[in-house]
């Protein structure tokens, strides 16, 4: 059966047997340690909140409206400013001096592709460029991330284009048009494995949405899994990782898919948040710690080795725009619909307002969440840097003290129990 639906799916006629990939990365014996490059070649409003403030213009929520509301021009020449400083080979360096092995690169289908006349402002390509080399120069991996695709497969603002439901599923051209991206980034990468081992083909689709759109992801890992092992037009293969997204679901929901006999180096991404509900913002500090050391059993027990892919020490949807450009937060009771907990003065913002408590909380959840999710193959923090929430970033954390300067160096390695 795998071999009659692989071959369907990549058009060759005999599928050999499945020969042992030689991996870019020590997978299974040593863990992945990463950081994700949020907010450069794809803009969220929380990260780079100047960005969005300085066009004066309150329609501009997500990168979709960034193109459709300014003059192309204007556009153009903000982003590629911001292309040029928000991360440089310095991040690099500092990524790798930090004792990371991976970082995680967020990009969109408009780098590549506006035939649907989209309003996106192109000019990604060659930065993506710039961090393949970056990566190769410090001995970091580099994991390219399809974060958005056309329709948007969640209706986040970080898929691009912010919606009130997703409509990628509801049109084949739009997951068409996201295998022929995904045709191109293999065969870009397809000799590249030792800096560029893992491919994840979509980011975040929202299996929660509806019984459709959790099907044609399916279906989508499996045309994802055909494009990127098998780049060549031939049956050789690549050594590429496939790294799908759990699409919201449980771990044990992919129990049995794409798993060994037959298919090879696939990645689940689980990404681990505890802020994005009423509940999760009333929790304890001690029960959020609690709730990051109960991860442990799924991710050991996962049916595909999983990586958690996003992760922040923040326990709070206090950062400026995360919900949204001019969406408040659950936790302060300014999002709609919300109940207060309490202020968010000194919870988000920069280090320098925060107490040496509050420090010592976040090195604590991050310890634990680190801890945890070692259980699996490891974990990629989301974010390297942003403009004014230093609760999110690595990069504050290790100026702060609450990051160590190696993520091995732990000061409450019992945290958890």
């Amino acid at each position: 059966m795998f071999r009659a639906v692989l071959a369907a799916i990549v058009g060759i006629s005999v599928i050999p047997s499945v020969i042992a990939l030689t991996y870019g990365f020590p997978y299974g014996s040593q863990k992945v340690r990463g950081v994700n490059l949020g907010g450069w070649l794809v803009l969220e409003p929380w990260i780079t909140p100047s960005l969005f403030d300085n066009t004066g213009d309150s329609r501009i929520i997500d990168e979709y409206t960034f193109g459709q509301y300014q003059d192309h021009t204007t556009a153009l020449a903000t982003l590629t400013a911001h292309w040029n400083t928000w991360i440089t080979e310095a991040d690099f360096a500092a990524i790798a001096a930090a004792g990371l092995n991976h970082v995680r690169l967020p990009i969109g289908y408009w780098a590549f592709d506006v035939s649907g006349g989209e309003p996106y402002v192109q000019g990604q390509l060659p930065y993506l460029s710039k961090a393949v080399t970056w990566a190769q120069a410090h001995g970091l991996k580099l994991i390219v991330d399809l974060h958005g695709a056309p329709g948007s497969q969640n209706g986040f603002d970080n898929s691009g284009q912010k919606m009130s439901s997703p409509q990628w599923h509801t049109q084949q051209s739009n997951v068409d048009r996201t295998n022929a991206i995904i045709k191109r980034l293999a065969s870009m990468f397809k000799d590249m494995t030792g800096t560029v081992p893992v491919i994840a083909p979509l980011n975040e689709p929202a299996g929660y949405f509806s019984s459709d759109l959790l099907a044609v992801t399916k279906q989508y890992w499996y045309d994802s899994y055909g494009n990127i092992r098998y780049p060549y037009g031939s049956s050789q293969q690549s050594n590429t990782i496939v790294m799908i997204h759990d699409a919201f679901q449980p771990l044990s929901y992919w129990n049995g898919f794409m798993s060994a006999p037959g298919w090879e180096g696939v990645f689940i991404d689980t990404h681990q948040y505890q802020i994005f509900s009423v509940p999760e913002n009333q929790m304890s500090n001690s029960q959020h710690i609690q709730t990051a050391c109960g991860k442990q059993s799924s991710l050991s027990s996962a049916p595909l080795w999983v990586v958690v892919g996003e992760w922040t020490p923040a326990a709070t949807d206090c950062a400026k725009y995360l919900n949204g450009r001019g969406v408040g937060s659950r936790y302060d009771g300014s999002y709609p619909g919300s109940t207060r907990v309490g202020s968010c003065t000194g919870l988000t913002g920069k280090a320098s307002t925060f107490s040496s408590s509050y420090k010592t909380f976040l090195r604590q959840f991050w310890e634990a969440q680190v801890i945890s999710y070692e259980k699996g193959q490891g974990w990629m923090q989301w974010t390297w840097k942003a403009e004014i929430a230093d609760e999110w970033s690595y990069q504050a954390g290790l100026a702060n003290g609450w990051i160590p300067q190696n993520p091995t160096n732990l000061q409450y390695p019992n945290i958890c129990g």
